[in-house]
């Protein structure tokens, strides 16, 4: 060490930086954050409110174009594909009310939609269009002041369509649900609990079963055990899809293949 090397060091000189070393570490800050993107993008799917939101990140999801999509990470990319996976089946369950004479005809009064964990897309009364001559309390829990200031129909019947547009439709006795709201779905997308034929058949001996039958048979489960809950129902005719799901989807491709044969 030459004599002038500790003077520098006791006078508290620091030995020069190469300029190679503080060029290197200007570059890597400005780099771009790639897991901050991922994070954010994480973060906005999953704390999007509106159901709207909801079935707009999973569609994105699923088409591959959500924001930022190519800088997510393989996890990122993964619960991005889950999440579209829960989304591409819901489950519709209606609650209605008597119109007309003794109440006979059916009304909306409450719709709900699950996904295929369970967890409410879509959980809304609506207003009524004709005076209600009988609220089916007992049955399907509807009381005055539930819809007298609800959501007009138009509103909720739009955000049902577009919520369903493109998704496998699971419930029980779709085809009141779907009168009910006036709307149509594919039927090569809906799955009845209700029209089944080996479940309708194990349970019921060919009958039509009800969904209370059904969810004690198949999910081992008490439900309706008073005033229906379209939300409970909703969920049950998911659940019992779920336990089910592989031999039914295996079911309408053999009749698939074998009506293309004739």
């Amino acid at each position: 060490m030459s004599s002038s090397e500790p003077d520098q060091m006791r006078l508290g000189n620091k030995p020069k930086t190469s300029r190679t070393s503080s060029n290197s570490r200007e570059k890597t800050m400005q780099q771009p954050n790639v897991y901050r993107r991922a994070a954010g993008s994480n973060w906005l799917a999953a704390t999007v409110s509106s159901s709207d939101n909801k079935v707009h990140v999973a569609k994105a999801a699923e088409d591959g174009t959500a924001p930022d999509s190519e800088h997510l990470t393989k996890s990122a990319r993964t619960r991005q594909r889950k999440m579209a996976q829960r989304n591409r089946y819901l489950a519709m369950d209606c609650e209605m009310v008597g119109v007309g004479h003794n109440g006979q005809e059916d009304m909306l009064a409450r719709v709900s939609i699950v996904n295929i964990a369970g967890h409410v897309l879509l959980d809304k009364h609506v207003k009524p269009r004709h005076p209600v001559t009988d609220y089916r309390t007992s049955v399907s829990g509807i009381r005055p002041h539930d819809i007298e200031n609800a959501e007009d129909f138009a509103t909720v019947q739009n955000e049902v369509v577009k919520m369903i547009h493109g998704k496998i439709l699971v419930g029980h006795a779709l085809r009141n649900d779907l009168a009910v709201l006036n709307i149509k779905h594919p039927f090569e997308q809906i799955r009845d609990t209700s029209r089944y034929k080996p479940l309708c058949k194990l349970v019921s001996n060919g009958h039509t079963p009800s969904l209370k039958r059904l969810t004690m048979a198949v999910l081992g489960q008490e439900i309706q055990t008073g005033e229906h809950n379209s939300v409970e129902d909703a969920r049950s005719a998911m659940g019992i899809y779920n336990r089910i799901a592989a031999d039914w989807e295996k079911y309408l491709d053999k009749k698939q293949l074998q009506q293309q044969r004739f």
